[in-house]
C-alpha cells in the first residue's frame, strides 16, 4: 500500500511538472499572435473594391475589410519600391535607415522587426519580392526574387541559392507560402510570414488563365486623364510617366509579341516562356493588336486605347494576387489559425491609374502617396472598422512588435496603431512627413519633401528647381491647383511651414541630408556611366 502511494505521488509530481512547464510554455507561445504580412507591389487603393472605386472586384482582399479594418488615409514616407520596404523592416525613415532610393545599398546588419521577433521565439519567413540586395536577415527561411524578378518562370534566391521555377510568379509565391505554413514551420512556435507579391509591378504580365480577362469591357479613364497641368509647378510638366507619351509600345502595351523579333527589353523576357506559355500569349495578344492597328486610332481615341491596354493588364495581374490572398485566408480558416493570426494587406506604395494621365508613383500627390491598408485580427479588431487617421508604413514595425509583446526599440520612428485600430483610442498623429530622392532618373520626378495633415499638404521641389506647392485637400481632393502664395491661405501656409520644420527636426532630417544623398546618388550614376564606356 505504501509502495502504491509512493508510486501515485511520483506520477502526480511528474504530471504536475509537465502541466506547469512544457504545456504552459506552448500555450503561452500560442497566445502570442501569428503574423502574415502581405505586400503587393504598386497596388493602388483604387484597384481594391473595398475602397469603393468600382474599377474591379477583389473579393478576397475585401474579406479583410469585412472582417477587420480598412484604413482610408494610410500613406508612405517615400513612394518607391526598395526604400518603402526598408522603412517597413526598420520602422525608420529612409534618411535614417540609409535606403533613400533604388540604387543605394541597404544595410541588413541594422535591426529590423523580424530579427526582434526571431530573437523572441517567433519563426520567420520572407517569401516573394523584397528588392533589397544581400541575404535577408531575420528570417529562418527566405525565398526572394533577385531584384524586380520575372513574371514567367522566375529565378528565386532560396536561402541565398539561386534556383529557377517553372510557372507564373504570383502562383509560385502563393504555393511556397502555403507550403511553408503547412510543412516547413515549427508548429509549436508563433510565426511571422512576409508574403510579398511582385504583381502588379510594371510591365503587368497576366497569368495565362487571365490573358483574356476584361476583353469584353471598355474602361473610362479618370476625369483628369487629359490634365493640362495648369495651376501647378514645373514638376508635373517635366515628369516622364504619361500613359499617352512615355509608356512603351513593346514593353508596356505589348504591341511587339514575337519572341524572335526583338532580343531586347520586353521580348527578351518573352524568351523565358515555355512553348505552351508562348502559344497562349501570342494567341491572346496577336488578334487584339491586329485589331488595334487596323483601327488607325489617333488623338484622344488612341490615348484611351492606351489607357485600356494598360489598365486591363494591370487589373489582370491583380486578379492573381487576390486569388492568392483567398488561398491563404482559406488555409488559416481550415487549420484553426484565423482567430489568432494578424493578417495585413498593403502595397509598397500607391500607383497612378490614369490620374493626371499617369502611371507609376514617386510623387507626394494623392494616388502614389496613399497606399491600401487592411488589417484583420479577430481577437482585437472589430469587423468593418474604418480608420481615417494618418497611418504610415513607418508604423508597421512598431505595431507588429506591439502585438507580439516585444519592446519597441527607441530608434524606431513609427508609432504603434494597435490601440487605434482596436478602438481603445481615437488619438493619433496629426501630420506626416514625406521624402523622395531618385532624380534625375527614370520618370524624372523631381526631388521633393513635404508635410501633410488631414486637410492640407505642403511640398518643396528642389535640386534643379526651388518651388513650393500647397493643396487644400478638402476643396481640391484631386490636387489640381496649388494654393501656395494665395493670400487667402497665408495663415495656413505659415502653419504648414512651421509643422514641416518641426517634423524635419523631430525625425532628424535636414538640408545637409538632402545634399549628402544627392552627392551619393550622382556619384553612383557617374560610376555607372563610366562603367558603360568601358
Amino acid at each position: 500500500m505504501k509502495h502504491n502511494i509512493t508510486k501515485l505521488l511520483t506520477l502526480l509530481f511528474i504530471t504536475l511538472y509537465f502541466v506547469n512547464c512544457s504545456p504552459q510554455q506552448d500555450e503561452h507561445a500560442q497566445q502570442r499572435p501569428n503574423i502574415i504580412y502581405i505586400m503587393s507591389d504598386d497596388h493602388a487603393y483604387q484597384a481594391i473594391s473595398a475602397y469603393g472605386y468600382g474599377l474591379n472586384q477583389t473579393p478576397n482582399i475585401d474579406r479583410l475589410a469585412d472582417e477587420g479594418a480598412i484604413f482610408t488615409r494610410s500613406c508612405v514616407t517615400n513612394s518607391i519600391c526598395a526604400p518603402s520596404r526598408a522603412v517597413l523592416l526598420t520602422g525608420k525613415h529612409s534618411f535614417i535607415n540609409g535606403k533613400v532610393d533604388n540604387v543605394q545599398p541597404f544595410n541588413w546588419d541594422q535591426d529590423n522587426f523580424p530579427k526582434l521577433l526571431q530573437a523572441n521565439g517567433y519563426q520567420t519567413a520572407m517569401i516573394g519580392k523584397i528588392h533589397l540586395d544581400g541575404l535577408p536577415q531575420g528570417f529562418d527561411f527566405s525565398m526572394v526574387l533577385p531584384g524586380q524578378g520575372a513574371y514567367y518562370n522566375p529565378d528565386f534566391l532560396v536561402n541565398g541559392e539561386r534556383k529557377r521555377f517553372e510557372g507564373y510568379v504570383t502562383e509560385i509565391i502563393t504555393e511556397t507560402a502555403l507550403d511553408w505554413l503547412e510543412n516547413k514551420r515549427d508548429k509549436d512556435k508563433p510565426f511571422c510570414m512576409l508574403y510579398h507579391q511582385k504583381a502588379p509591378h510594371r510591365n503587368w504580365k497576366p497569368a495565362p488563365k487571365y490573358l483574356a480577362l476584361y476583353d469584353d469591357k471598355t474602361f473610362e479613364p479618370p476625369a483628369n486623364y487629359f490634365d493640362d497641368y495648369e495651376g501647378r509647378g514645373t514638376a508635373v510638366r517635366t515628369q516622364e510617366m504619361k500613359i499617352d507619351g512615355d509608356a512603351r509600345w513593346g514593353h508596356d502595351f505589348k504591341m511587339i509579341v514575337d519572341p524572335n523579333g526583338d532580343s531586347t527589353g520586353f521580348n527578351r523576357e518573352l524568351n523565358r516562356f515555355n512553348d505552351k506559355q508562348r502559344e497562349d500569349w501570342l494567341n491572346a495578344y496577336t488578334p487584339k493588336n491586329d485589331a488595334m492597328k487596323a483601327a488607325n486610332l489617333e488623338g484622344e481615341e488612341l490615348a484611351k486605347w492606351k489607357f485600356n491596354r494598360y489598365i486591363k493588364d494591370y487589373l489582370r495581374t491583380i486578379k492573381s494576387v487576390d486569388d492568392g490572398v483567398g488561398e491563404v485566408l482559406d488555409y488559416l480558416e481550415e487549420n484553426g489559425l484565423a482567430e489568432n493570426t494578424i493578417v495585413v494587406y498593403t502595397s509598397d506604395q500607391g500607383f497612378y491609374l490614369g490620374e493626371h494621365g499617369w502611371f507609376d508613383k514617386r510623387f507626394m500627390y494623392k494616388e502614389s502617396f496613399g497606399t491600401p491598408l487592411l488589417v484583420r485580427f479577430p481577437k482585437e479588431i472589430k469587423a468593418k472598422t474604418k480608420i481615417d487617421k494618418l497611418v504610415q508604413n513607418l508604423d508597421f514595425a512598431p505595431t507588429l512588435l506591439d502585438y507580439a509583446g516585444i519592446k519597441i526599440p527607441d530608434e524606431m520612428q513609427g508609432e504603434s496603431f494597435r490601440q487605434l485600430v482596436g478602438g481603445e483610442t481615437n488619438e493619433f498623429r496629426e501630420a506626416v512627413y514625406y521624402t523622395y530622392y531618385e532624380y534625375p532618373s527614370v520618370h524624372m520626378v523631381k526631388r521633393h519633401y513635404g508635410v501633410a495633415n488631414q486637410r492640407y499638404k505642403l511640398m518643396h521641389f528642389y535640386y534643379d528647381v526651388d518651388e513650393w506647392e500647397m493643396y487644400d485637400l478638402e476643396k481640391d481632393p484631386n490636387e489640381m491647383k496649388s494654393v501656395y502664395g494665395d493670400p487667402e491661405y497665408a495663415e495656413v501656409q505659415k502653419e504648414m511651414h512651421k509643422k514641416l520644420d518641426e517634423l524635419r527636426k523631430y525625425y532628424g532630417d535636414s538640408d545637409e541630408n538632402d545634399q549628402k544623398f544627392l552627392k551619393a546618388y550622382l556619384d553612383h550614376q557617374e560610376k555607372r556611366r563610366q562603367a558603360r564606356k568601358k
